[in-house]
């Protein structure tokens, strides 16, 4: 995630021109959306984040040792290939890291206290990988933090309540004008 935010995603913005995004991430997305906007805090114009990660719990932990079965037993994979040009690669890679016990270590929260700019958390309040502590620290280090938390929501609020989930980010990015 460190080297989605400090190299691929800046070249990205700077081959397409882009000074000042807006960045809408969602799980890991969002987490390299954080790491961003905390190293280049000048840079993004606001976040948009969905279930951001920003240490590892033993929920998300769990959650991950459970889906790697599903994908080994279920038809899991099959229904990811439409998502993926390389359904293996990308699935391993993210599931062998947030399994790795090194990984346990893992914490973002040193970035937050750089960013300005303002912030919207989506975060489903049935999340099987993250809880609401991950919110409470993104509030309390980042001050511009807007929260929307969703009941009868899992960790896609997008796909579990996308009208509400629309709405709202339509409201804030509505407030930042001329977007």
């Amino acid at each position: 995630m460190h080297y989605e935010a400090k190299v691929v995603l800046p070249l990205l913005l700077k081959v397409l021109g882009i000074e000042h995004p807006i960045l809408l991430g969602h799980s890991d997305g969002a987490s390299i959306s954080l790491i961003y906007a905390g190293e280049y805090p000048s840079s993004p114009r606001a976040l948009v984040l969905e279930a951001p990660h920003v240490f590892v719990e033993d929920l998300s932990v769990e959650s991950i040792a459970k889906i790697r079965a599903m994908y080994q037993n279920t038809d899991l994979r099959n229904r990811l290939v439409q998502y993926h040009r390389d359904v293996d690669g990308t699935f391993w890679s993210w599931n062998d890291i947030w399994l790795d016990p090194r990984f346990r270590s893992w914490n973002i929260e040193s970035y937050l206290d750089a960013i300005t700019c303002p912030v919207l958390v989506i975060q489903g309040h049935d999340d099987e990988y993250g809880t609401i502590r991950q919110v409470n620290s993104i509030q309390q280090r980042t001050p511009s933090a807007e929260v929307l938390l969703l009941r009868d929501c899992g960790h896609s609020p997008h796909r579990d309540q996308p009208q509400v989930t629309i709405d709202r980010i339509a409201r804030f990015l509505a407030r930042l004008g001329n977007v």
